[in-house]
């Protein structure tokens, strides 16, 4: 996993104990407003950690299906990355050069 994506791991997973943390201190806490917001904060984490399940399933078939694309096609895939990054580089010295004018 890269460290962009470790953050963003570490990141929210803070931010569930620190909801977690304030859910437990508010536990005696009777009000009505606090109680339902309990109710609801409890049923956001655990959409959140649902989601975030998914999400993560999702993102490793994705991985795994273009994984097997590419070992099947390893010359087209070559190819195709070439001519992106060739027409990347077109556009790009084309928006350098009219800038300069």
């Amino acid at each position: 996993m890269d460290k962009h994506n470790q953050a963003d791991e570490n990141n929210l997973g803070t931010l569930a104990e620190d909801a977690r943390a304030l859910v437990a201190a508010t536990a005696d806490v009777a009000g009505d407003k606090v109680v339902e917001a309990r109710k609801r904060l409890a049923a956001a984490l655990a959409s959140g950690k649902e989601l975030i399940g998914k999400v993560r399933e999702k993102a490793v078939e994705h991985a795994k299906a273009a994984d097997e694309v590419i070992r099947e096609n390893p010359y087209q895939t070559v190819a195709i990355a070439f001519g992106v990054g060739a027409l990347i580089g077109y556009l790009a010295s084309r928006r350098r050069s009219r800038s300069d004018d």
